[in-house]
């Protein structure tokens, strides 16, 4: 689950900018210069809005990690567990923690693609608006690095432009809903770990993630650049999710905390050793929900 140095490097420094709106110098009680002793005031600075740790609805975004692909059975998507908008006891997602079982059933919905990259974010945004959400829970960008070749994967600048356009399209038709954007996860963390089980490797050599997980038993001066190169990769986009999520109030992101979680084989799907796992889901829910309902 991504590489991320320069991300958690400055996840320490906070997660939201408070963003200053029309900021004037007027003392209290006084004219201000010029005014020719009009008493008028400059309007105040607007204030940041409050982060509400308790919306009433959720509506999340990204891929196949969000589908619950690969957790139940293989090569099916499986929202049930999704950490996001899934009802599994097991998993006890965002939506589920937030809103209830029932609240979950009733407000929460799920318009993640298995396969989709930031391009398609856009897209989902727009259909998920529809429902009014209060959250927007996005997780996107590993198959923008999970490409045939480390050439092949998405520049920084278009990986910058497509999210840019997706959080413009969310605040042009939800311009009151809180969004919350979970990191990529170590990428080269999961070749790491996966790679110890022979199984795994036989079905990584169908085709998932080539950039990082192809020949993974290769440990030569060429492979250990074209994984570097993935995970600077990751790094440099989750640096961007961060950086555009900033200039939004109404935005957080989880500090880094998916990228950074160390985690096992148990948090993998014995399916493709590639997917989170229920497991896996369910310590992406603890982490959203904690970056979530998060008072500062």
């Amino acid at each position: 689950m991504g590489v991320g140095t320069g991300w958690r490097a400055r996840a320490a420094c906070g997660m939201v900018a408070a963003v200053a709106l029309g900021a004037a110098g007027c003392t209290a009680g006084g004219d201000s210069p010029g005014s020719g002793g009009s008493g008028a005031r400059k309007p105040s600075a607007s204030p940041t809005p409050a982060w509400d740790t308790r919306p009433g609805s959720v509506a999340a975004v990204g891929d196949s990690i969000t589908r619950g692909f690969d957790a139940c059975t293989i090569l099916s998507d499986c929202p049930d567990v999704s950490w996001a908008t899934g009802s599994s006891a097991r998993v006890d997602s965002l939506a589920v923690r937030l809103l209830g079982g029932a609240g979950a059933t009733a407000h929460s919905w799920n318009y993640a693609v298995t396969g989709a990259r930031m391009a398609d974010l856009a897209g989902q945004v727009s259909r998920a608006a529809a429902h009014r959400p209060e959250l927007v829970a996005v997780m996107a960008g590993a198959n923008d690095a999970c490409r045939a070749s480390a050439s092949a994967m998405t520049p920084v600048a278009d990986f910058r432009a497509q999210f840019t356009e997706a959080m413009r399209t969310l605040r042009t038709r939800l311009p009151k809903a809180q969004v919350y954007v979970a990191s990529i996860p170590d990428l080269k963390r999961l070749w790491s770990e996966g790679r110890t089980n022979a199984l795994g490797k036989q079905v990584w050599k169908l085709g998932i993630c080539p950039s990082m997980l192809g020949d993974a038993d290769a440990l030569d001066a060429a492979a250990t650049q074209r994984r570097n190169t993935v995970a600077d990769r990751v790094d440099a986009y989750n640096d961007v999710l961060r950086e555009v999520c900033e200039k939004d109030v109404r935005c957080r992101t989880d500090g880094g905390a998916v990228n950074a979680y160390r985690f096992g084989t148990d948090q993998l799907s014995h399916w493709d050793w590639f997917h989170p796992s229920v497991d896996g889901q369910a310590r992406l829910a603890e982490i959203a929900y904690r970056a979530v309902t998060r008072r500062s």
